[in-house]
């Protein structure tokens, strides 16, 4: 790993934010008392908050000399206070993140090495592509916890009006819901509504079924390439937008939630969205909306998607590494993690968890099928691109824009995805 600080301390900038209350390792009480751990935890939602707080208070029952201490953070900023926090010795003892943003804490060094502490079971059960997604230079830096993937959401009775045949296998093809598409796009429905105003990460997150990668080595020494794999999904969408004319078009330039109201009003037939997207439908489609969750989507290279789940990382300046990785281990046990990811409709990141989550949802708001999805996560090599953050915001996300409204075609989109990734690099 990189020399302690030099690439996040460089990017600290100034900061009121307030972090002594969140100083890591939480010591003995002079009085000899119990170890406090500082848990800095991101969950936003009630229902996580409270999966959360149970999970806590149950370890704080069972272990009377190592109690654990919750430190509510919004997502919002974290990036730059976790910066403010281990550049001032303020870091907690054990931190909620992805995958996607502590690489660069682990190579300058600020996260522990938890491979000797993640037991043979753990490690048995996380499926390899999510267990790479947290490991940086042979080193395991974190717990996976929580992922989402990208489904198929579908109007079952426009479906069976156009006279379509539901699929029904593991997986389905990008063929079959092109075809599905054509099939129910009729007068005013579209086939499809896919909100695609920030595609970079759907486009990259769903590359591996054709076999694309984008990045090969690490940190920066990483190099892009953007070929056939990496350029069949544009391509695809473009095809379907533009000459099946089956997606609705102003959906390409909107959020996924806002690409929901014209699957809730009977304006598309199916829409891409994250596998989260379950509850909030379960909650607020109109009642007489008949909807199902189609199949993973799959590839000629299968079903992947790349991983980026959250994560549970331990300070290396705590005073209790080991003590703060026994707690993981306990936060990450089956019962536990299923109880989280269904407060948060997310996927466990241990198979196990999965299955008893599948267990107790069965098919209800299409669990099984979403839950499936959790066995085809695959490693993702953007994660270890050192400038990949600012590739992805400053050129590709306005590249794909361009592209998907057609002001540029497949060549210029290449040349633009590797021209900026060189200018950034060089």
């Amino acid at each position: 790993m990189k020399t302690r600080g030099v690439s996040i301390a460089a990017c600290l900038t100034v900061t009121t934010l307030l972090v002594a209350s969140c100083s890591g390792g939480g010591g003995d009480e002079g009085d000899g008392g119990p170890v406090t751990l500082k848990f800095q935890s991101l969950s936003d939602q009630p229902a996580a908050i409270e999966a959360t707080e149970k999970i806590v208070g149950e370890w704080n029952d069972a272990h009377p000399d190592v109690q654990v201490e919750i430190v509510p953070t919004g997502w919002d900023g974290v990036y730059d206070k976790l910066i403010t926090q281990f550049n001032g010795g303020a870091a907690p003892d054990i931190i909620h993140y992805e995958a996607a943003s502590i690489v660069p804490f682990a190579r300058d060094g600020y996260l522990a090495d938890l491979s000797e502490y993640m037991s043979d079971e753990r490690k048995a059960d996380i499926p390899e592509g999510v267990l790479d997604s947290v490991t940086v230079d042979d080193q395991v830096v974190a717990y996976p916890t929580e992922l989402q993937s990208y489904m198929v959401f579908a109007n079952k009775k426009l479906l069976d009006d156009a006279g379509v045949e539901i699929p029904t296998g593991d997986t389905m093809t990008w063929d079959q819901l092109r075809e599905i598409a054509q099939a129910t796009t009729k007068g005013k429905t579209y086939g499809l509504g896919w909100g695609l105003s920030s595609p970079t990460a759907a486009f990259m997150t769903l590359a591996p079924g054709f076999g694309g990668q984008y990045f090969t080595g690490t940190g920066q020494d990483a190099q892009i390439t953007v070929g056939d794999g990496e350029m069949a999904l544009p391509e695809l969408v473009d095809q379907m937008a533009y000459q099946d004319k089956s997606i609705l078009p102003v959906t390409l330039t909107q959020s996924g939630s806002e690409a929901i109201a014209s699957f809730y009003a009977g304006q598309t037939a199916m829409t891409v969205q994250g596998s989260y997207q379950a509850a909030n439908i379960a909650k607020d489609a109109p009642k007489d909306l008949d909807w199902v969750v189609l199949p993973p989507l799959a590839g000629p290279q299968g079903a992947g998607q790349a991983a980026n789940p959250q994560t549970l990382s331990v300070n290396i300046d705590s005073e209790h590494v080991e003590e703060s990785a026994e707690f993981i281990e306990f936060f990450t046990e089956a019962d536990n993690l299923a109880a989280l990811n269904e407060a948060d409709a997310l996927i466990p990141a241990t198979t196990s968890a999965q299955e008893l989550m599948a267990d107790k949802l069965g098919d209800e708001n299409g669990w099984s099928t979403i839950l499936s999805s959790g066995q085809h996560f695959v490693s993702a090599p953007y994660l270890f691109a050192d400038a990949y953050a600012q590739w992805k915001d400053t050129v590709a996300t306005p590249a794909y824009q361009r592209f998907l409204a057609q002001e540029t075609d497949a060549a210029g989109l290449q040349s633009q995805l590797t021209d900026g990734w060189d200018e950034i690099t060089q």
